[in-house]
């Protein structure tokens, strides 16, 4: 089974995201910031990460630039999921790795549609 990793400071956004891509058959590991999401991925790389921008510890700009230093860090999709909507902070996540971007809140035929364009599903 394909594993996503849910990385939010938000237990509901968690919960949610969990719901949603538990349905379309992936195993969720969470991490609530940065650094912890960090750990997961040295123990196990997801094949997918849905990410923050804005948590405390390590925000996901940073985790994801780690990310791509890892051995492996290259394959997981990240796909942000967050409320910045600066052309400029979408464009600088792109920059650093990230595959896609999805605007808070969300629901599940977004995440179904950027989990498509990714080649996920």
């Amino acid at each position: 089974m394909r594993t996503c990793l849910v990385v939010d400071d938000s237990s509901v956004i968690r919960k949610v995201a969990r719901r949603i891509i538990e349905d379309m058959e992936f195993s969720i590991v969470e991490a609530e910031d940065g650094e912890q999401a960090l750990g997961h991925c040295v123990e196990s790389m997801p094949d997918v990460v849905l990410l923050d921008w804005n948590m405390p510890v390590m925000d996901g700009l940073m985790f994801l630039q780690e990310l791509r230093t890892l051995p492996g860090g290259e394959a997981p999709q990240v796909i942000f999921c967050t409320t910045e909507n600066d052309v400029g902070q979408i464009a600088r996540a792109m920059r650093a790795g990230a595959n896609e971007y999805i605007m808070k809140p969300f629901d599940r035929d977004i995440i179904e549609s950027k989990f498509s364009q990714t080649g996920l599903i």
